[in-house]
């Protein structure tokens, strides 16, 4: 997978995670849980190295990737059994502003760091910067309820017009021309969308400004910003609601969509409608280039890939952490963990809960990153 460096503006400092609290690790007891959780077995593990880890890990932010998270503390836990972890998936804005406020040793982005973000990490890193550590890769899945259609494909037009409220029924001349043997109900369209700052709304929204710039009129971010439609909260949310509600339409990570709820189709550049796959996924993120200076690893995607079977909708998350001037009673634990998930074996667990492993180019500069924190 070629990816290449692209200079930007923004120019960061490295970052070792700034961290908060002692060192212990268990995994966060949370209700954000996804369709499936890709878990493994908790068995020990060669390639896991403690270095004298020990105490609580606190971590916080992106629930789309709490199912990955899980499957790696479980896995991390039963070698390192002096550390305990509680990560909190309260969604990418919460966790940027505990770890900009000194709560957490490490937090999860779906989006990476803005530079007003990077300025005032400052505080918490001890004078160094925070930098973006790509972690986990996957396609956002458009999971969808509409009796009696089990296949559906959409562009990128008349979802917008669908989540901005333009598009209000399922059996829309629009959708109908896209779906031309489908047997669409004139069921009343129940759009979801998420109630907390989400990287996911940010990646969902980027998509749809790149690839209908005259259906999207929104700045897009990480806050909801179109009217109408209904809300709920993290991934398991929205998953939850499209379960139960026909007519339902939503976007969250794949990995909560499961086996029970079926996801659309997307019409691209290419011959063939996209279907959201960890490998589809991994043909868009291949167009990724590094858009970070210095050690920052922030990706630069692309929203509109032309390639066949590159699906579109992709997001990466980002371990944000601080360069330097950790805490000396966490930096062992927060480097072993970091150290692991970016490894082999753990990069490993993310097909099966899916989600795309790092390419190995990426995968070997955020090892390589991690182990110069301090």
């Amino acid at each position: 997978m070629k990816l290449q460096r692209k200079n930007r503006l923004r120019a960061l400092s490295l970052g070792a995670v700034a961290v908060s609290g002692a060192l212990a690790l268990t995994a966060c007891g949370s209700d954000d849980t996804g369709g499936g959780t890709g878990s493994g077995d908790a068995t020990q593990s060669s390639s896991i190295k403690c270095d004298n880890a020990k105490g609580e890990l606190l971590a916080a932010g992106s629930s789309a990737q709490k199912n990955a998270i899980d499957a790696w503390v479980k896995n991390y836990t039963a070698s390192c059994k002096d550390v305990r972890i509680n990560y909190n998936p309260n969604g990418s804005g919460a966790g940027v502003t505990a770890f900009l406020q000194g709560q957490t040793a490490f937090s999860g982005s779906d989006s990476a760091l803005k530079p007003e973000e990077i300025q005032q990490s400052s505080k918490v890193c001890k004078d160094s910067q925070a930098i973006d550590l790509p972690m986990v890769g996957g396609p956002i899945a458009v999971g969808y309820n509409v009796p009696g259609v089990d296949n559906l494909v959409l562009d990128a037009p008349t979802l917008a017009k669908i989540f901005d409220n333009k598009i209000k029924t399922w059996n829309d001349q629009a959708i109908k021309a896209l779906n031309p043997d489908a047997k669409l109900p004139s069921t009343k369209i129940q759009a979801f969308h998420r109630s907390d700052e989400s990287g996911t709304t940010d990646n969902f929204t980027k998509y749809l400004k790149a690839a209908a710039p005259s259906d999207w009129k929104y700045s897009g971010g990480k806050s909801w910003q179109a009217k109408g439609g209904q809300s709920a909260t993290g991934s398991s949310g929205l998953a939850q609601q499209v379960k139960q509600t026909a007519g339902a339409i939503s976007y969250f990570e794949l990995s909560y969509a499961g086996t029970g709820i079926p996801t659309v189709q997307l019409k691209t550049k290419a011959s063939q409608p996209v279907q959201a796959t960890v490998d589809n996924a991994s043909k868009a993120i291949a167009e990724a280039k590094i858009a970070g200076q210095g050690k920052d690893l922030a990706l630069d995607l692309n929203y509109t890939p032309s390639a066949e079977g590159a699906y579109p909708i992709t997001l990466v998350t980002y371990e944000i952490a601080c360069e330097k001037g950790n805490k000396a009673d966490t930096l062992a634990a927060t480097k072993s963990f970091l150290t692991y998930i970016a490894g082999e074996d753990g990069q490993a667990l993310l097909k099966k809960a899916s989600y795309a492993p790092l390419p190995d180019e990426i995968a070997t500069k955020v090892r390589s990153t991690i182990a110069s924190l301090s």
